[in-house]
């Protein structure tokens, strides 16, 4: 019987693959550097960020130093701001509310999180949030999934986790976590919907 269902944050509550691509994005629009060059900028300082080893605070003088120009910080927090919520997505995990409890698994940094949690109030939608960053794991580490298992209070056949990544699906499913694909390039909510009501036995308004 399924309890819990979880939710993996971009690419599926959000309509972009990559948080990394809509902040990069947004700064090469906003500094007219571009988005390559901005994201090769910051894609090296990526694995410390996910894992928690350094803050885009720490880390933003030396990626102003290599793209050659002092960027205002604050341009960062209206970057994460930018990112595309998925309406459609975000709309099912309300109408499960309050019949099961819900939760994120995402891997990604720590002040993104922080600031789109307070955005959207999204703390009042899922308990727990599980980020990489303040845990120090990412998803293809199996010991994310016990964390969060371990917050939730639940066995892991109690739980569902929702994402966008086969590979974190069958991380997922080899803690015996039943699992859902969500095809990000369709994007297909009614789809989700209907495989939810099916794998919940339950039904969800249209």
């Amino acid at each position: 019987m399924i309890e819990a269902v979880f939710f993996d944050f971009d690419g599926v509550l959000t309509t972009d693959k990559y948080g990394s691509d809509t902040t990069n994005r947004y700064l090469g629009e906003e500094t007219g550097l571009g988005f390559v060059k901005v994201d090769q900028a910051l894609e090296r300082h990526s694995e410390a960020l996910l894992l928690g080893r350094a803050s885009h605070a720490d880390i933003w003088p030396e990626v102003c130093r290599e793209l050659g120009r002092e960027i205002d910080y604050r341009l960062l927090d209206a970057a994460f701001r930018s990112t595309p919520m998925n309406a459609g997505v975000l709309n099912l995990a309300r109408q499960l509310h309050g019949r099961y409890r819900l939760g994120i698994i995402t891997d990604n940094k720590r002040d993104r999180m922080d600031c789109l949690r307070a955005l959207h109030g999204l703390d009042a939608l899922f308990d727990p949030v599980v980020v990489s960053a303040e845990i120090g794991l990412v998803k293809t580490d199996g010991g994310m999934f016990e964390h969060a298992l371990r917050l939730i209070g639940l066995g892991a056949a109690q739980c569902l986790f929702i994402d966008n990544s086969r590979r974190n699906l069958e991380t997922a499913a080899a803690w015996g976590m039943a699992t859902l694909f969500h095809d990000d390039e369709r994007n297909d909510a009614q789809a989700l919907r209907g495989a939810l009501e099916r794998r919940l036995g339950i039904s969800l308004a249209g």
